[in-house]
């Protein structure tokens, strides 16, 4: 991934019925960690009360033996985050405690609402009082609030007020909820301990680190309920006729290899991606295949199946700087790219590479990338891209809302390959990209690639909107 301040949304993992429901929702953290390294928390519930603790930093920086022994309890929710909406602040951690008319409710959230300002208005017009920058607790406002409610308290009557993308999970003192729009752009699975006890995951990795089996996704436009009766679903949102919003970029880059997202493996789709690329790309003789890691491995290796050409590796790569592009700063990113991947000078020199990335963003990293393997002698370059060219802003959920930023503004692909200093480039076509996945092309979102958006966006929004002196601009 060349996007050297790409961020994207978060990761959830919650659990019910287990005496170790916290150290179990510690391990899952632990597991979901590549999905958001800004900040993490955890709530519990002993039955009658909740108690959080979370932080800014890494899951290892912000728990210790001492605070989740004080959260100890047989439910629990967790969150990992990267800000999508509100500053990277200790008061936007996740999971967001709160109390209302019914108790005390916890709640973390994956994706982005495009109607957050509009909400938080009427809100604060109302005398609502918020402590955060985040769309998520608008959402708690939009639960919490009786007039969205239908005369039985159904929440999915509330949730039709939000729109764009959330996966979201829950914590009463007796239950814990998962809910997924209506469209299903975040996964979220559904999963079993040998115990019995359920658990929900962002991505189905959480559940093989803690011995948990999959059991299945939760649908777009369901709501699980998980309690001492047992799972109980029900449907919100009508009836959305074959259509979805599943991101691709899931498939693409976020999601782990191992896990199984939208009702896939991550890593045979990526395989699948790299074998279609190489079939759409034209021949050139090259020596290697190698890949820009870690995400472009998976389509390293289906490059090298169909072409023939041997895989090879140009780059070690440090386990310990972390995913460069959620640093919080540019010089922080910059060096990180710096310490994560180094040249395998004596395997590059003198041959004529095939460098396989996952996607291109704003393509400065790429670069780097491309000129450090010409100084280690690397004789000719090709750069062949295993996703379309990213030529629109995302406004559910990933962090690249000003085209101007992108590396295809204003250029065309010739003009990318001058800039990137690669002899040439190739990119996945759409239709190419959508034959490698099972589930039908109108259930993905594939706008910042073609500029069909599943959803009308009616003017641009901006990440800190919602920040002190900014929501002014919506009035």
């Amino acid at each position: 991934m060349s996007g050297s301040s790409l961020r994207h949304h978060c990761g959830l993992f919650g659990i019910f019925g287990d005496d170790d429901a916290v150290r179990l929702t510690h391990v899952g953290l632990y597991a979901l960690q590549h999905r958001g390294q800004e900040s993490a928390g955890i709530v519990s519930s002993d039955g009658e009360q909740l108690r959080r603790h979370a932080g800014l930093g890494l899951v290892g920086q912000v728990f210790n033996e001492q605070n989740l022994e004080r959260l100890r309890a047989p439910i629990a929710i967790g969150h990992v985050r990267y800000s999508t909406t509100g500053a990277n602040t200790e008061t936007n951690a996740q999971p967001i405690l709160a109390s209302y008319g019914g108790g005390q409710v916890a709640i973390a959230h994956n994706g982005n609402l495009i109607n957050t300002a509009l909400l938080r208005r009427r809100y604060e017009q109302l005398g609502h009082i918020f402590q955060t920058t985040s769309d998520t607790e608008v959402i708690i406002h939009v639960l919490a609030d009786p007039a969205t409610h239908d005369p039985w308290g159904n929440m999915g009557r509330a949730l039709n007020y939000l729109q764009g993308a959330y996966s979201l999970l829950l914590l009463f003192a007796d239950r814990l909820v998962a809910v997924r729009d209506p469209l299903g752009f975040r996964p979220l699975c559904l999963g079993r301990m040998p115990t019995g006890a359920m658990v929900v995951a962002s991505e189905s990795r959480a559940f093989d680190m803690i011995d948990a089996d999959y059991v299945r996704d939760i649908e777009p436009g369901e709501i699980v309920t998980l309690d001492k009766n047992g799972v109980h679903s029900r449907r919100f949102g009508g009836d959305m006729q074959g259509r979805g919003a599943a991101c691709i970029f899931e498939q693409i880059y976020f999601s782990d290899p191992s896990s199984r997202v939208f009702g896939e493996n991550v890593h045979l789709v990526r395989v699948a991606m790299g074998r279609r690329l190489a079939q759409e790309a034209p021949k050139v003789k090259a020596d290697l295949v190698v890949p820009i890691p870690t995400a472009g491995q998976c389509a390293a290796i289906g490059f090298s199946r169909e072409s023939g050409i041997p895989y090879g590796r140009a780059f070690t790569t440090s386990h310990y700087s972390g995913r460069s592009f959620i640093m919080p700063t540019q010089a922080g990113r910059d060096l990180a790219v710096k310490m994560k991947l180094n040249v395998i000078q004596e395997a590059v020199a003198g041959k004529r590479l095939i460098v396989v990335e996952d996607s291109i963003v704003r393509g400065t990293t790429t670069r780097g990338k491309i000129g450090r393997l010409r100084e280690a002698g690397a004789t000719e370059i090709h750069l062949r891209v295993a996703s379309p060219p990213i030529r629109h802003p995302c406004y559910f959920g990933i962090d690249f809302p000003d085209p101007k930023e992108l590396v295809t503004h204003g250029r065309t692909v010739e003009q990318i390959r001058d800039f990137l200093g690669v002899d040439s480039l190739n990119y996945l076509s759409q239709e190419g990209m959508l034959s490698c996945v099972q589930m039908a092309p109108s259930r993905y979102c594939t706008a910042c690639f073609s500029g069909q958006y599943p959803i009308d966006v009616e003017a641009p929004i901006d990440k800190f909107a919602l920040e002190p002196g900014q929501l002014r601009m919506f009035n």
